[in-house]
């Protein structure tokens, strides 16, 4: 069974964005981009992987889910995908898509992340954004996180509207260049012994 990986940016303290919805205070250094896209290779938007010389095939997902707003970016660059060379599923309730073939609206992410977690391949890359992984937080099994070394004081939260608790054991840590820290997070499930 392929799992459900939540591989997203976050501050210190846990945001994902700030209370406008930027993520722009997250330091960028080319050198933690290199280091991101070679293990992750698949993330890399279609409109800068041939600036960044990013062409190695998906390493880790096949599949990418997100949320609208996630989804708004590479509307507003004037592309109809992000994310071209992996299936995508857009969680959306609106029908004002622009049609493209790689892209899948789903209005059931939990359902649809279900189906595609029983499919046979590689994982599938929960992109974001936190309604989506709200809705999401039972299905996800593992959080790859990319943590900057920046607090935001408040904003966008790794998971909105997910009441309960959920518990989580590390699986390793990586130091990456810029003083980012990719921390890795497997869920541990009820009655899991």
């Amino acid at each position: 069974m392929r799992r459900l990986v939540y591989y997203v940016a976050v501050s210190l303290d846990g945001f994902i964005a700030d209370e406008h919805g930027s993520a722009d205070a997250f330091p960028v250094d080319p050198d933690t981009l290199t280091a991101l896209f070679a293990e992750y290779p698949e993330t890399c938007p279609v409109h800068v992987r041939e600036a960044l010389g990013v062409d190695a095939p998906p390493r880790h997902f096949d599949t990418v889910v997100l949320g609208r707003r996630t989804h708004e970016p590479a509307l507003a660059a004037g592309l109809t995908s992000a994310y071209p060379h992996l299936r995508q599923y857009v969680a959306t309730h609106r029908q004002d898509l622009p049609e493209d073939p790689t892209v899948t609206v789903t209005t059931d992410p939990v359902a649809t992340v279900r189906a595609l977690r029983a499919e046979d391949g590689l994982d599938v890359w929960l992109c974001g954004g936190a309604d989506l992984a709200g809705q999401l937080a039972d299905e996800v099994d593992e959080l790859h996180l990319k943590v900057n070394p920046v607090t935001l004081g408040g904003g966008v939260p790794l998971f909105r509207g997910a009441p309960g608790v959920r518990r989580w054991e590390p699986a390793g840590t990586t130091p990456l260049p810029g003083g980012v820290l990719l921390q890795r997070h497997r869920r541990v499930r009820p009655g899991a012994a």
